[in-house]
């Protein structure tokens, strides 16, 4: 219900804003601006709000511009808050931590992962670096690889800190695996591989991951190295 006011508002002065543009324009680029702004406003306003329900509708707003190729500078800024929900952006009640939503920080990241943006490689660095939900870094990683932007190797060598922490405080499976896929598709853009072959290394010979994972980093290995 709560949700629903506040869309139903947020429609309103979309629609005002919305007959502001159609002076002097064509009918279906109105149409695109009009229903632009309708979801930056609408996303603004849900991410912004305290509760998480709101915060997931947002999401779903977000996923449909992103699949209908409507994705925005506005939309991307949201993300990143949403992806750093209770990390870098902390709400306290009472001394306590009141968003801890590693569920929305990760779909944040997912997300992020379809705008292969500058920006969005930057946010996605930032979770890597500062979350300790392993669900939430492994998304963020898998994220990174799909982004594709490595400069000055900067983003492998973030995934090799994130992989060596969790390997000492928390060793996932999952993670691990995410790690590997990154680095097969940051490859052809790495310059110094020294880092990503040593992370790689580790993995193989870490016993407490899968047996399948550890294969595959040998076989990474081996077509890094070309031993």
């Amino acid at each position: 219900m709560k949700n629903s006011k506040i869309i139903a508002i947020l429609l309103s002065l979309a629609l005002i804003t919305g007959f502001a543009f159609a002076q002097g324009r064509t009918e279906t680029t109105v149409e695109e601006e009009y229903l632009s702004t309708v979801e930056d406003i609408i996303i603004q306003e849900l991410t912004a709000a305290p509760d998480r329900d709101s915060k997931l509708v947002a999401l779903q707003y977000l996923e449909s511009a992103i699949a209908g190729g409507r994705a925005s500078p506005d939309m991307a800024a949201a993300l990143d808050s949403l992806a750093g929900e209770g990390i870098y952006n902390e709400s306290r009640t009472d001394g306590r931590m009141a968003n801890n939503y590693p569920d929305i920080r990760k779909k944040a990241c997912d997300l992020l992962g379809e705008i292969h943006t500058e920006e969005s490689k930057n946010s996605l660095m930032k979770v890597a670096l500062a979350d300790n939900e392993p669900m939430v870094t492994t998304a963020a990683i898998r994220a990174l690889g799909n982004v594709g932007i490595n400069d000055n190797d900067e983003v492998v060598n973030t995934i090799a800190w994130a992989q060596k922490k969790f390997a000492r405080i928390n060793p996932t499976s999952s993670l691990a695996l995410e790690v590997l896929n990154a680095y097969e598709k940051l490859a052809p853009t790495v310059k110094d591989n020294s880092d990503m072959v040593r992370s790689i290394s580790e993995i193989a010979v870490n016993y407490n991951y899968v047996t399948p994972v550890r294969q595959k980093a040998l076989q990474l290995l081996k077509t890094l190295t070309g031993r």
